[in-house]
């Protein structure tokens, strides 16, 4: 009874909060706020007070609740576990297969290659040759006129 009388209250404040607001010329906003304001009267109307209120005062209820939150624990600690492991014992167990099938023979001098890969491309050969200075060091003449064309 409390609990109806309290909601009832509660939206005709919000409903004169929308007025007020409305009044204002923040119709947008006046339309939310009513919006919110109705939802406890509708909630009463429907009844989910008067049984949220008879839950409220119920121990088989709260058991109920601590049955659902128990289970919930459990339920998302299985999940945290089987992520860290890498899924379920089949999931692994085919990894651990596939892993096994493409690794590469040790006594091999390429590794192996899957059946939709093609060998590499020939590199191109260089349009100019490096010429090598004094002391066996690379040219570094394109470097340098990089670096002069920025002003370094």
């Amino acid at each position: 009874m409390i609990a109806e009388t309290v909601c009832s209250a509660v939206s005709a404040a919000g409903l004169g909060i929308a007025a007020v607001t409305a009044y204002r010329k923040r119709f947008l906003a006046a339309a939310r706020i009513a919006a919110y304001s109705l939802v406890p009267i509708g909630l009463v109307m429907t009844g989910v007070v008067e049984w949220l209120a008879d839950t409220a005062f119920s121990p088989v209820a709260w058991a109920g609740f601590g049955v659902l939150g128990v289970a919930w624990v459990l339920f998302m600690t299985t999940r945290a576990v089987e992520r860290r492991r890498g899924g379920t014992r089949k999931e692994r167990k085919a990894a651990r297969a596939a892993a096994q099938r493409d690794a590469v023979a040790p006594a091999a001098s390429a590794p192996s290659l899957g059946a939709g890969a093609r060998p590499a491309a020939e590199p191109a050969p260089p349009s100019r040759p490096a010429k090598a200075s004094r002391g066996g060091e690379e040219d570094f003449s394109d470097i340098e006129a990089i670096l002069k064309k920025h002003g370094i």
